[in-house]
């Protein structure tokens, strides 16, 4: 049997829902929940127009960039050789674009050579240290302090094919067993009688590192570093965001050693990047070393007109 208690509260419950009623009917939330969704809807469209905005100045930008770029290069490779080295996750368009720019730049471009899932992979770098020590050139000695696979690889690399002021590459004959000797391995792949001597190197790669990539990113910085130092010098490059985690410029960067044996661009994505390159490899042509792009632990955007770093 229900009380009168239970009766009245009953009552009062109903009365309540009922004001509710009358007084959402009557749009005084209503207007407020409108306008507050209208104040969202402002600051979306200020956002909107911001990046609207920022992407019209980057597209014009670039747009000068991509104009001024040959003007910029022009000649300033004038004389030396380059060798294209890439690595497995580096973009064809961004490799394309920097042998386009090296012949720009007045270059001779001295081949290219890729490198394999397999060098990058640790359960094969006892085989890897195996082949290098086998296929050392007649009179070649590589560095006693360098001795993870990477390093050692890139100080074979660097001696077959590159020449320095006080060094000069194998034989062409010697040039071609170590070559051959890697890509039997399944370490590297290159076009037959396309690799020449060279004075200069860069190494191109893609994006960020994976987390799961484990030491990838440093074997191909301790390569690039390693190989670099026994020519005139090199630059390792990378897309937008490759400064990042343990990828191959964030670990140059992280160690002085390595980011004074060579340089490296973040944006070879970027006109600005692709501008960067070049200007950097001929600023290791006379000596200057720098890391360049808009990423982590990057101290210039681009070469300065003396040659070194930009303030």
């Amino acid at each position: 049997m229900i009380s009168l208690r239970q009766h009245a509260i009953s009552l009062v419950a109903v009365f309540l829902a009922l004001a509710l009623g009358l007084f959402l009917g009557s749009g005084f939330v209503g207007d407020r929940v409108n306008s507050m969704t209208g104040t969202s809807r402002d600051r979306i469209g200020d956002l909107e127009e911001q990046r609207d905005d920022l992407n019209a100045k980057l597209n014009a930008a670039n747009s000068f960039d991509l104009a001024i770029g040959p003007r910029l290069i022009a000649n300033t490779l004038r004389g030396q050789s380059v060798l294209v080295v890439t690595a497995p996750n580096a973009a064809e368009a961004d490799v394309d674009a920097v042998k386009e720019n090296i012949s720009g730049a007045g270059a001779r471009f001295a081949g290219q050579i890729a490198l394999s899932e397999s060098l990058l992979s640790d359960q094969n770098a006892e085989q890897l240290r195996t082949i290098v020590d086998q296929t050392i050139p007649p009179g070649a000695i590589l560095r006693a302090e360098l001795t993870d696979s990477g390093s050692r690889a890139g100080d074979l690399l660097g001696t077959l094919v590159l020449s320095g002021k006080s060094t000069r590459p194998a034989s062409s004959a010697d040039r071609r067993t170590g070559l051959a000797a890697l890509r039997d391995g399944g370490f590297i792949d290159y076009a037959n009688n396309a690799v020449t001597p060279a004075d200069l190197m860069v190494v191109v790669t893609g994006d960020e590192f994976g987390p799961d990539s484990g030491a990838e990113g440093a074997l191909v910085a301790r390569l690039a570093a390693a190989a670099s130092v026994r020519g005139v010098g090199g630059v390792l490059v990378g897309r937008t965001g490759s400064a990042n985690g343990g990828s191959p410029i964030a670990v140059v960067r992280a160690d002085p050693s390595l980011a004074n044996a060579v340089s490296t661009v973040d944006n070879v994505d970027q006109p600005t990047g692709l501008i960067t390159t070049v200007l950097a490899l001929a600023a290791e042509g006379k000596g200057a070393t720098g890391s360049y792009g808009t990423g982590a632990g990057a101290t210039a955007v681009t070469v300065g007109a003396d040659g070194k770093p930009a303030a």
